[in-house]
């Protein structure tokens, strides 16, 4: 039986070079200031990656390898939760394609290979807008958001 599968494409737009957006999704120091996580690795072909809570308890919360990378134009990771590594049917994936346009970056995140109804397909739908969100604002006006916050009880 063939598991159903989904993906989701974000593009937005961002006053920046490649080198910045790359260096923020790629560098722990950066990312933390605008995702509330690092993305750790040597960033070459076939190596592991991890997304850690940036917080004291230091929590590898998602796990996967470097598929391809190109700084500052493309980078293509596998991504699945920390808890379920040693099950390859949890992995997906995760491709960044920066293209400069005059003096800012077209950014499209694309996550594919995602179990339809799956807790990581409903939890992407909602973290991404989020995350890219704070990323333009960081680079922009170096300032991220909170990506963390929740909807105020109406």
């Amino acid at each position: 039986m063939t598991r159903e599968t989904t993906k989701f494409v974000y593009v937005t737009y961002i006053l920046s070079t490649p080198e910045k957006v790359f260096e923020a999704i790629t560098k722990p120091d950066v990312a933390r200031r605008y995702w509330g996580h690092e993305n750790v690795s040597d960033w070459t072909p076939g190596s592991q990656w991890a997304h850690i809570r940036a917080n004291d308890a230091r929590t590898v919360e998602l796990v996967g390898e470097v598929v391809e990378i190109a700084p500052p134009t493309r980078l293509v990771l596998t991504w699945a939760n920390a808890s379920q590594a040693a099950d390859p049917a949890s992995y997906s994936r995760v491709t960044f394609e920066i293209v400069e346009y005059d003096a800012m970056v077209r950014l499209t995140v694309t996550h594919d290979e995602l179990e339809a109804g799956s807790g990581m397909a409903n939890g992407i739908s909602k973290g991404w807008p989020a995350v890219l969100s704070s990323l333009k604002s960081f680079l922009e006006t170096g300032r991220g958001l909170d990506v963390f916050a929740k909807p105020k009880a109406a």
